[in-house]
């Protein structure tokens, strides 16, 4: 029995550092996204001037290759995925910042 309450406590602290780190980085990449103006043309679930991260996310789901080519666009900016409405580019936000965006962005559909 002592080993099943070691086990379960053991299971209990692991599922709490990953639900902590989970909560916290998700405000961090919701403050960078406002931060570097995404939501002047996106929004979580309806499409503004571009696409809501929902869609993106549907989009994209299963697609491997897609946060490094996405994280690439939102630095250099884009058109034709969505419409006629080119996404400006940003070219201030790090590669590392871009990506982490981008599986921000990725993930809104899960």
């Amino acid at each position: 029995m002592k080993m099943f309450n070691g086990y379960f406590s053991l299971l209990a602290l692991a599922s709490t550092a990953i639900c902590a780190t989970s909560a916290h980085a998700a405000p961090d990449m919701q403050a960078l996204a406002e931060k570097s103006g995404c939501f002047s043309c996106h929004s979580m679930q309806t499409k503004v001037v571009g696409p809501a991260f929902v869609d993106v996310a549907a989009k994209y789901k299963g697609d491997a290759e897609a946060p490094a080519r996405l994280a690439q666009k939102v630095r250099e900016g884009g058109k034709g995925a969505w419409g006629r409405i080119p996404m400006p580019p940003h070219p201030n936000l790090k590669e590392d910042e871009a990506l982490q965006l981008v599986n921000w962005v990725l993930s809104a559909g899960s």
